[in-house]
């Protein structure tokens, strides 16, 4: 039994598919599943049994004799909401609760972490653990993950076996119900679909050219494997980035979408808008050595195969992975 919190979203829905693949079907998917659009990333994958996140801590205290591991997926994600108050019920109350009752019934636990943590990269972008109290996360959401990095790292009591994961700018199928959140990619799609061409953010940054702001664009299933891996590997508890490891523009990334859609480019620019260019990151890219030193070996996905493999397979074909 496999318990996989955030289960309906992008990532989780995403990670099921993949455990279906190697016939682990006996899943619990916990979420709050009142967005029908967001159900349909569940449409097709087998699941033991849909328990609702409010009533999860009662559902695990009865079962948890059967629960082998816990993907802590869940979280609310959205970098532009700016009520603490629900990040500290979602994002950090909620994942220490499942930290507290990972170790009470000696369940492995592997849970989402985020590259925004980072905030600026005034430390650079290495999953050192002592660096971790001094990164400057921009929002909310970067401070509610910081938080609960910092609060796991202090505890004595812990699961026999955890890893948190530093997710960065994970893009691919399944992510039709994120509007405004979605990728780059995905609103690409949308634009030249609606207006023939892509607009992407000026840059305001005279070390960086207009379009040449750069992120760590990881792959949904690049990410996917690797929990997968820790899953079996169940050793060298921590903290740990998930990005590909190279820093590629946004342009590249746009560029690869009209080329997968087979459009010509048409591609302007717009300001960045002001409540966010302050706190805008211009370049972001992931250490990979410490995933890597524990055994990870398997290469990640260029960008040119991961926009290819989602814009062709998943986002023109209108299909759910």
């Amino acid at each position: 039994m496999i318990i996989v919190t955030g289960a309906a979203g992008f990532i989780g829905s995403c990670l099921i598919q993949r455990l279906n693949q190697d016939n682990f079907n006996y899943i619990i998917a916990v979420d709050d599943f009142s967005d029908e659009q967001k159900n349909k990333n569940l449409d097709g994958k087998k699941i033991q049994e849909r328990v609702d996140r409010e009533h999860f801590f009662e559902w695990l205290d009865a079962n948890y004799q059967e629960v082998e591991f816990c993907f802590h997926i869940g979280a609310r994600t959205d970098t532009t909401e700016f009520n603490i108050d629900i990040f500290n019920k979602l994002n950090l109350n909620y994942s220490k609760k499942i930290w507290k009752k990972c170790h009470d019934y000696q369940i492995p636990l592997v849970y989402a972490s985020s590259a925004a943590t980072y905030g600026l990269g005034e430390f650079g972008y290495d999953d050192n653990e002592s660096l971790i109290p001094q990164l400057k996360p921009l929002n909310p959401y970067g401070e509610s993950k910081n938080d609960f990095d910092i609060w796991a790292l202090k505890q004595e009591e812990q699961p026999f076996f955890w890893a948190g994961l530093k997710f960065f700018n994970v893009y691919g199928p399944n992510e039709f119900h994120k509007g405004r959140m979605a990728s780059v990619i995905w609103h690409t799609v949308n634009q030249i679909k609606n207006t023939g061409e892509m607009k992407l953010f000026r840059s305001h940054n005279d070390d960086f050219k207009d379009g040449e702001q750069m992120r760590d664009f990881i792959y949904v299933k690049d990410v996917v494997e690797v929990c997968i891996y820790l899953m079996h590997h169940r050793r060298n508890s921590g903290i740990y980035n998930l990005g590909s490891g190279k820093a590629r523009t946004f342009l590249d990334l746009v560029k690869n979408t009209f080329k997968a859609l087979d459009v010509p480019e048409n591609i302007s620019f717009i300001d960045t808008p002001e409540d966010i260019r302050d706190k805008y990151q211009y370049f972001t890219e992931a250490n990979m050595s410490k995933l890597q030193s524990i055994g990870y070996d398997k290469n990640f996905t260029t960008l040119e195969e991961g926009v290819n493999d989602y814009v062709q397979n998943y986002l023109v074909a209108e299909k759910y992975y």
